[in-house]
């Protein structure tokens, strides 16, 4: 499907946050769905997948969350660079921004009032907690959210908000991923189904962490590609 894209700012409070905005070129309104950067920032992959996701017949935004740091784009092999770039956000400050994001795509004549939220990375981990803590959010798809189940300094652990969980959530794991122990994964699966919420975990044991982008080693093909038709099916399903 031929698709619009292009940068835009969107209103946060006083302030304008830059988002990756793509939409298709024609129909409509279509489902829209918030696409949440990595650790790294709103990057060409981020983009890419953006523009992948509104290719599906969705409206699809990627804000920029850490647009009051400068130089707030590093590369895959700089990630002391890009802990220090995580630390300067705050979690109400990323609902902050993510409320802002949904109510933007609210005004668009494009898009009917049911929202996603997909994250990969740190992204995995806000778009799970956004879906906790937001009850616009009508489904969710974290990737390899770490820390889900585990608090972090002035972070409390996003698990601990599950019981305001109204929509289904479809959450991938890779068996591999050093920053994600299998505890954790089992932690979040227990606390999920103990809260009685509609919560499916993936688990890819040969995949690694950022199994998703081919711009990484870890890259791993055909668990990508599995893994994008089960979360198109799944946003299609439960945003119809």
């Amino acid at each position: 499907m031929q698709i619009l894209k292009q940068e835009i700012e969107i209103p946060v409070g006083n302030e304008k946050m830059p988002c990756h905005f793509a939409c298709p070129e024609s129909g409509g309104p279509y489902p829209a769905i918030v696409v949440v950067m990595e650790i790294f920032g709103l990057n060409d992959n981020i983009r890419n997948l953006t523009d992948r996701v509104a290719a599906e017949r969705f409206v699809a935004l990627a804000p920029n969350l850490y647009f009051r740091t400068p130089n707030n784009v590093v590369g895959y092999g700089e990630l002391p660079e890009a802990f220090k770039l995580a630390a300067t956000t705050t979690d109400d400050g990323l609902m902050r921004d993510m409320s802002a994001a949904i109510s933007y795509l609210r005004t668009r004549k494009e898009v009917k009032p049911k929202f996603g939220v997909v994250g990969f990375c740190m992204g995995g981990r806000i778009a799970f907690l956004t879906a906790c803590r937001n009850s616009e959010v009508d489904a969710a798809v974290p990737f390899y959210g770490g820390g889900m189940v585990t608090e972090q300094p002035g972070k409390p652990a996003p698990i601990s908000f599950v019981n305001n969980l109204k929509g289904p959530v479809l959450a991938f794991f890779g068996g591999k991923d050093a920053f994600i122990p299998a505890s954790d994964v089992e932690k979040f699966r227990t606390e999920t189904q103990k809260a009685g919420k509609a919560v499916e975990v993936v688990l890819y044991p040969d995949a690694d962490h950022g199994f998703m982008c081919d711009e990484r080693p870890s890259f791993h093909p055909q668990h990508a590609k599995e893994a994008w038709g089960r979360m198109i099916d799944f946003f299609k399903r439960n945003l119809a």
